[in-house]
This record gives structure tokens, sequence and C-alpha cells, in this order.
């Protein structure tokens, strides 16, 4: 089973960019769709962006569509969000997610049976 641990989290100002990795450990990176999503304080946790285990199918909500860019690199164990154009509501603490089903619902939380603990992500005004 593969384990999750986020980095890149920080304090940025709107309009700045900011890169997020989602490392895996295990042998079995490859064979799990995955996800990024978010939650801010008293909020539920909200969709960012899924991929496939191939990257081929990708999948943005519009909060962040044209925004935001996540990739993934199975000979590295890696998945990336790449973050431009950061806003105030971007604020929260993403967190990656990974499920082994093929055909569920990627925009859903409960699809996915394993998480990293997630890193905070602050964009002041």
């Amino acid at each position: 089973q593969v384990q999750l641990v986020e980095s890149g989290g920080s304090m940025v100002q709107a309009g700045d960019s900011l890169r997020l990795s989602c490392a895996g450990s295990g042998r079995t990176f490859s064979t799990y769709a995955m996800a990024w999503f978010r939650q801010s304080q008293g909020k539920e946790r909200e969709f960012v962006a899924s991929i496939s285990r191939s990257g081929s199918t990708i999948v943005y909500p519009d909060s962040v569509k044209g925004r935001f860019t996540i990739s993934r690199d199975n000979a590295k164990k890696i998945m990336y969000l790449q973050m431009n154009s950061l806003k105030p509501e971007d604020t929260a603490v993403y967190s990656c997610a990974a499920k082994i089903l093929l055909y569920t619902n990627s925009r859903d939380p409960g699809n996915y049976e394993i998480w990293g603990p997630g890193t905070q992500v602050t964009v002041s005004s």
C-alpha cells in the first residue's frame, strides 16, 4: 500500500504561484488514481484536481480551471499541483489522495482510500 506525504505549502500573496508535491512510497504508486483536495476552516473538503493512473485523464472544478495544473511522475512516485494566480479564497490545507478503483467518481473524497497529512497554503490579499 502506498503512503503519501505532501510538501510545498507556504504563505504567499495574491497573484503568486506555488507548486505542491505529493511523494508516494511503495511499489504500487502507478496503480492508483490520485487527486488533490483542500479544506479551509469551517468548510467541507473541496475537490481540486484528479489525475488517472497514466496521467491521460485530468479533471478540474471550475474554481481552479485555468489556474491549477495537476501532473504526476510515476517513475519518481510524485504528484504535483502547480498553482498560479493564487487568490485569498485558495487558502486551505491541501491534501493528496489515492484510490485503487478505476470507475468511481474522482471528485468524491469518499472514494479515496489513502490520504496524506496535508500542507497549509495561505494566500494573503
